[in-house]
C-alpha cells in the first residue's frame, strides 16, 4: 500500500469518526422521534462506508459482504421504524 492511500484510509476513517460522534449526539438529542430515526440511519450508512474502508485497507472480501449486510439490516430497520412511527405499530 503506497504512503498516500494509508494516509488518506487514515484521515477518512479519522473523519467519519468525527461524523459518528456527531450522529450519535443527535440520536440522543434529537428534538423530535423522526430526527432519531434519521440518525440511526445516518449511523448505519456511516458504519457501511467505514466497513468499505476497512476493506480497502484489508484487502479482504469479507468487508465488504459485512458492509451489504450492515446495509440491508438498517434499511428494515428504517422501514420498520418510519412504519412504527406512523401507524403505531410496526408488525400488521
Amino acid at each position: 500500500m503506497s504512503p498516500l492511500l494509508s494516509v488518506a484510509i487514515g484521515a477518512t476513517l479519522l473523519l467519519y469518526a468525527v461524523a459518528m460522534l456527531i450522529g450519535l449526539l443527535r440520536l440522543a438529542h434529537g428534538p423530535s422521534a423522526q430526527d432519531r430515526v434519521l440518525a440511526l440511519d445516518f449511523l448505519y450508512v456511516v458504519g457501511m462506508l467505514v466497513m468499505l474502508v476497512l476493506a480497502i485497507r484489508a484487502d479482504s472480501q469479507m468487508y465488504f459482504e459485512a458492509a451489504l449486510l450492515m446495509v440491508l439490516f438498517g434499511f428494515v430497520a428504517s422501514v420498520a421504524l418510519a412504519k412504527f412511527l406512523l401507524r403505531g405499530e410496526a408488525i400488521e
